[in-house]
């Protein structure tokens, strides 16, 4: 079983031109619950004035309040702790960029102020009983500075071990990481974090996102970030495309025989939705066919 996180609502619709109404967005969470999503990534608590699609995300986190599911926002910084904590979010993602130049591009600071500022936004919402959990931006390869080193990753994993996340992310943030990447990474960083609450965050640039999930699933991670369709990409890392796609995902774990929870049936037409709200066509190979994903093979 391995469990994937839906995040069309988050990174899915963060680089899209178009701004998707707040009730279209809460009807599109639903649906994705509907069809078996436990975990969604909805939105994020950062300056509207840069990201204009997420400045909503307080009232998705209120329309979806009664779902039965565990919804994610993400959090950069203190104000938007704040504003998590005012909003009423159960489960926040803490963001930091492994590499210098992404940290400055994504959080306007370095990595070492970066993490201070991660240490404070923790302890405002863990003084207010909110679950987090931690992701680790160009944890293989950086748009600005090239491949990430290890070491650089162990250094932002301890850091989020020692303010007590329970799940730490390990981001493809550009889609450039090989399965070689994926194996150095999940090996040094599992000496700091343990590799059953570590997940997986990929981009399909290079077309490698699939291996990349393979592998990472080898080495023992178990959790995986996906947008159906493959929408998506980061609006502060040049080169970026779409995440790994969640029926392209879901339907390599189900032929391999491992379960996911989802309802497949109900894929095609959700993918068809979502490309409906973003007003076009969806990248993912079964969006091309187009179909939806296999049944478990048992």
């Amino acid at each position: 079983m391995v469990l994937i996180t839906e995040v069309s609502l988050r990174d899915g619709l963060q680089i899209e031109p178009v701004i998707v109404p707040t009730a279209d967005k809460v009807r599109f969470g639903e649906l994705l619950v509907d069809a078996g999503f436990q975990h969604l990534e909805i939105g994020s608590f950062v300056n509207p004035k840069r990201v204009a699609t997420m400045a909503d995300t307080a009232e998705v986190v209120a329309g979806l309040a009664d779902q039965p599911a565990t919804f994610h926002t993400l959090v950069l910084n203190e104000r938007g702790a704040q504003r998590a904590v005012e909003a009423g979010a159960k489960n926040v993602r803490l963001v930091l960029s492994a590499s210098e130049g992404h940290s400055v591009s994504n959080a306007g600071v370095g990595t070492e102020e970066a993490m201070q500022r991660i240490a404070r936004a923790a302890e405002i919402v863990h003084d207010a009983g909110i679950r987090t959990e931690g992701c680790i931006a160009t944890a293989f390869v950086c748009p600005f500075d090239g491949d990430t080193p290890v070491e650089r990753v162990v250094r932002v994993a301890r850091h989020y071990a020692d303010i007590g996340v329970d799940v730490l992310h390990l981001a493809d943030t550009i889609g450039a990481a090989s399965p070689g990447d994926i194996n150095r990474a999940v090996t040094a960083v599992r000496d700091v974090f343990p590799v059953e609450r570590t997940g997986l965050h990929l981009h399909s640039t290079y077309g490698m996102a699939d291996a990349n999930a393979w592998e990472a699933y080898r080495c023992g991670i178990r959790r995986f970030d996906a947008a159906l369709g493959g929408l998506g990409g980061c609006p502060f890392a040049p080169g970026a495309t779409g995440n790994i796609a969640a029926d392209d995902l879901i339907h390599l774990f189900h032929r391999e025989g491992i379960d996911t929870g989802i309802d497949v049936s109900k894929l095609g037409a959700l993918r068809d939705h979502l490309a409906g709200l973003v007003g076009h066509a969806l990248p993912s190979a079964l969006a091309k066919i187009p179909a939806a994903p296999a049944e478990v093979r048992r």
